[in-house]
């Protein structure tokens, strides 16, 4: 598997939840890979999405490090919490909860492509993908509900989607994405799995996730791909 065509080190953002965690393992266990470095709350350098000045700082201890940054995967999100859960009705919408959900599934990872995207080597071959949602497309909505956590990603697919377009001016080999990961046994989609649905394992979530990424080429930039590689409309 190639992800990249130049030696460099990995980010994935998230690193201590499910498929952060299992996208960290698999990366360190390819043959090849560079370092593989994991950021959470709970890391040194450490990332919280509620505090710019954490994700800056972060950015510029891997400047310092030196090493080209050829692949960052974002795979933070939040989809409940302690006294919320996703909205089946207009007559449960919480202002402060859909602040909530926009601060981290939209704001958190605008500010992680802000302080990320220009570590990015301007050439060769170079990924940034982030964890969306299948829910998060407007077009595929035919059920409804769950307000503040679609609009959440619709909104990150759209900063995705111009993060891509301004990316390539500086960096043309470079590849922007979103992606769904389908329905994983985690924390945050245990409470809402369904009988019938594909219900991945971690491990075989982030094969498939990486799997994705080395098999896509420089036309791919700015698109929403789900965990088998196809394409999702926005």
């Amino acid at each position: 598997m190639a992800l990249f065509d130049h030696p460099g080190a990995a980010v994935v953002l998230g690193s201590t939840g499910g498929i952060g965690s299992a996208l960290c393992g698999r990366l360190a266990s390819m043959h090849g890979a560079g370092p593989v470095i994991g950021l959470s709350r709970s890391t040194d350098p450490s990332i919280d999405l509620l505090n710019e000045a954490s994700i800056e700082a972060a950015a510029a201890a891997l400047r310092a490090q030196g090493d080209d940054i050829r692949l960052v995967i974002d795979a933070t999100g939040v989809l409940s919490w302690p006294g919320h859960r996703p909205e089946k009705t207009w007559r449960t919408l919480d202002p402060g909860a859909m602040a909530t959900a926009f601060a981290i599934n939209t704001i958190g990872p605008a500010l992680i492509l802000k302080h990320f995207l220009p570590l990015l080597p301007r050439e060769g071959r170079a990924v940034f993908a982030t964890l969306s949602a299948r829910v998060g497309s407007i077009s595929d909505n035919n059920l409804g509900g769950w307000y503040s956590y679609r609009a959440s990603k619709a909104a990150l697919n759209q900063v995705m989607r111009c993060a891509a377009i301004e990316l390539n001016r500086t960096r043309p080999e470079a590849i922007c994405v979103a992606l769904h990961p389908g329905t994983v046994a985690t924390g945050l989609s245990d409470p809402f799995g369904k009988q019938g649905l594909d219900v991945q394992k971690p491990d075989q979530s982030a094969d498939r996730l990486l799997k994705v990424l080395a098999n896509l080429d420089k036309g791919d930039t700015g698109g929403f791909f789900d965990h088998l590689g196809k394409p999702i409309p926005f």
